[in-house]
């Protein structure tokens, strides 16, 4: 490594004036979509002295990042913690003391009050022999209704050079399983009514609250709708002129978000909230208050994904992915396993809390 190695821990005041000065967003590679900055400093939660992330500099080149910003868990003191939400190192540099160096100044930063929604396969190892707790086991489930070429390439390596074979079959294939999937639709959804929204009314919310009581996360009204909130996603219509990639979810050339209430007789008895990206269904709220309704409000998730022609749908929650896959044709379930994490430093007792897929899901 180069002796012009900079660490710089990321507040709040810092992101915000990185966004006026665009700091962050001079070169190619950005450490996350000005969009998502933007919908940061828009979170009351965090403070303007509080961490945001953790950027590592050589040369002036960013060759490292950690996400990080803080929450509350739904405690009586509702007690602060802060998300670790993604830990990126440039390829160069995995291997070296950088790696560990940057997260442990991140975990020291946030005065050993971390959580951590879920990490992927290749550092499971090493938090192993971190001090972790583990608070949630839980399977993330991929339900397929496509051959989605790319998701499965991602999957199965070995699959790249049927690409052509793929789409050419999936093109027919997973069309007849959306027309199949469809017809069983009408009749389930025909006494349903939708109110698509942007923030929540009092009347959502006096339905929402109730369901939210077990989360890990401290909700309200303000908090569900900053994270729900629609500026956080750029769509790009010509990607090919856009400069950056970004190492955060938030542009693309087909994303957005959208969220209603579902109506039967004038009665809430669902909400969701769902994003769209390129091919995924990414669900981010289902609520439903009764039991006897719960059916149907699937109805309503395969009905909005049926009409935004996706190839899958993307969640945490085990009990949709249960109604969806008995009542509807699939392609095949991937599912893999994700544990939460909380750092042995935070003295809370998990047993009462539940984390839901909702919880951290700031993608």
């Amino acid at each position: 490594m180069s002796k012009n190695l900079e660490v710089v821990p990321l507040t709040k005041k810092m992101l915000r004036e990185g966004v006026e000065k665009n700091t962050f967003w001079k070169e190619n590679l950005e450490p996350m979509a000005k969009s998502k900055a933007r919908w940061l400093l828009g979170n009351t939660r965090i403070r303007e002295e509080d961490y945001c992330g953790v950027i590592g500099y050589e040369d002036n080149k960013m060759i490292s990042f950690i996400f990080m910003f803080p929450d509350f868990l739904n405690t009586k003191n509702t007690k602060k913690i802060y998300w670790m939400i993604a830990w990126w190192v440039d390829k160069q540099y995995k291997d070296t003391v950088l790696s560990t160096y940057i997260y442990n100044e991140a975990v020291n930063l946030a005065g050993k009050q971390v959580i951590i929604k879920s990490y992927t396969e290749n550092v499971a190892a090493f938090y192993k022999k971190q001090p972790f707790n583990v608070i949630a086991s839980r399977l993330r489930y991929t339900i397929f209704f496509s051959l989605d070429s790319s998701m499965l390439i991602g999957k199965f390596g070995f699959l790249k050079s049927f690409k052509f074979l793929i789409d050419s079959f999936d093109s027919v294939f997973g069309a007849g399983i959306r027309l199949l999937n469809k017809s069983r639709l009408k009749r389930r959804t025909k006494s349903l009514t939708y109110d698509y929204i942007n923030q929540l009314d009092d009347d959502t919310w006096e339905f929402i609250e109730p369901l939210c009581k077990n989360d890990l996360i401290y909700k309200t009204r303000e908090y569900v709708n900053w994270q729900i909130n629609a500026q956080q996603y750029v769509q790009i219509p010509v990607g090919a002129n856009y400069p950056f990639t970004s190492l955060q979810t938030g542009t693309s050339r087909n994303i957005y978000i959208h969220s209603l209430k579902i109506i039967k007789e004038h009665k809430i008895i669902g909400f969701l909230s769902y994003i769209i990206n390129h091919n995924e269904f990414n669900v981010k709220y289902f609520l439903v208050k009764e039991d006897q309704y719960y059916d149907v409000c699937v109805d309503v998730v395969m009905q909005h994904c049926i009409k935004a022609k996706r190839n899958f749908i993307f969640t945490d929650d085990t009990k949709l992915s249960n109604s969806i896959t008995e009542r509807y044709t699939t392609i095949y379930v991937h599912k893999t396993n994700k544990k939460g994490l909380a750092h042995i430093e935070i003295k809370e007792d998990f047993d009462n809390l539940t984390l839901e897929n909702r919880d951290g899901h700031f993608y």
